[in-house]
Formats: C-alpha cells, structure tokens, sequence
C-alpha cells in the first residue's frame, strides 16, 4: 500500500498575499484557487518537480500564521536553486553547510546529499530550507 504525501496546510494570515507570494516570488505552480460551499477559500500550488503541494485559505486551518518551521524543498544544484529564487526577488539566506558541528558559509565542498542548506519565509514567517540531494544525479 502506497500512502503517498500530496498537501500540506500552511497557517497565512492573508490568503491573497500568500498566493502572490508562493505563486510569483517562490514560482510555485496555481492549481486551485476556489469557494467551496460550507468550507471557505481554498488555495492550492504545487512547487516545480513536487509531488506534493501547499495549501491554505479561509478557516483551513487552526495553527497560527508563520507556525511551520522546516518546510524541505529538495534540489540537486543548491547554488542554482537560490540565484533562481533571488532572482524572483526572494529573500534567501546564503548556502551553508555542517563541519564537526559547526556552520560554514558556502556549499559543502564535495556536495554531499543532505548536507547544504539555504532557507526562506513567507511573508508569515513559515520557514522554508533548501537541501541539497544529489543522489542519483551525476556529480560535478
């Protein structure tokens, strides 16, 4: 049996600016925007490659806008993953990766899945990260 992850609920305080956030800056995918009968608004986008998407609107959720911390969007090139997003005028941390406990600045030298990291926020506060994974992808 397959239990397959396709939407998670992120707590946004307004809808229409989380859409323009997710659908414009961080070039998530619009799927749904619509008035469901007895539900509300519901706003559904999909990041580009994901097999999972976000959603949020009215009366969807109880949590407090900005309280997901560590949201994962998995990459293969993080370094191009972040100039993207900046370049869509997002505000995104510099890449850093883990040594013996300890942050430095710039990827991990040998790219080594799950060890660089950038991350970002809504406009609520959620936290996003970056994670570079290469695995099954050509190495530099």
């Amino acid at each position: 049996m397959d239990f397959k992850l396709e939407l998670m609920v992120l707590p946004v305080s307004d809808v229409d600016r989380a859409k323009t956030f997710y659908a414009e800056k961080a070039g998530f995918h619009l799927d749904a925007d619509v008035e469901i009968p007895g539900v509300g608004r519901v706003v559904q986008l999909t990041p580009p490659g994901s097999a999972c998407s976000v959603g949020f609107g009215t009366a969807f959720t109880q949590a407090s806008p900005g309280s997901i911390q560590s949201l994962y969007l998995v990459v293969t090139d993080i370094e191009a993953a972040r100039k993207e997003l900046v370049d869509r005028g997002l505000d995104v941390t510099q890449v850093r990766h883990l040594v013996s406990g300890e942050w430095l600045p710039g990827p991990d030298p040998d790219h080594g899945d799950y060890a660089s990291y950038a991350e970002f926020k809504d406009p609520d506060g959620n936290l996003w990260l970056l994670q570079e994974v290469r695995r099954g992808h050509a190495q530099r």
